[in-house]
């Protein structure tokens, strides 16, 4: 089975090192799938479950809330903002922030505030949808 290496690296840590054999992400046009051999490529990530194919037929769900996805012939690697594998992210805490987004949204008062809850909001159901995707592999 063709493989290429893969690292997933955020601000505070390296989530992954090791060979793949297909990585899915969601690129700033939409969905992106990585096989060996793929076309050189970089795109910007949204937030999102990202899917390794490990060469040995597992797979891992890694939450990254952007960041840049860079495909070399042999080599892929993700730069996140910030990362988290999906087993590790708390949805209570992850509820929370949700509510709490929502809540800045009804009592916004500039534009600042709005962007700011905005991009709270859209971070928890990133975060809320890479759970659910995990849940469903498990």
């Amino acid at each position: 089975m063709a493989t290429l290496q893969c690292r997933v690296v955020s601000a505070r840590e390296e989530l992954y090192s090791g060979e793949i054999s297909m990585l899915i992400a969601t690129g700033s046009e939409g969905e992106i799938g990585v096989l060996p051999g793929h076309t050189p490529l970089i795109t910007l990530l949204k937030p999102g479950a990202m899917r390794l194919q490990k060469a040995n037929g597992e797979e891992e769900v890694i939450y990254v809330s952007g960041g840049v996805l860079e495909v070399q012939p042999k080599m892929v690697t993700i730069l996140a903002d910030t990362a988290m594998r999906a087993h590790n992210l708390d949805e209570s805490k992850i509820v929370e922030a949700r509510r709490k987004a929502e809540q800045m949204l009804v009592n916004q008062s500039d534009t600042l505030q709005t962007n700011a809850a905005l991009a709270s909001l859209a971070e928890s159901v990133a975060q809320l949808q890479t759970i659910r995707k995990y849940q469903n592999r498990s």
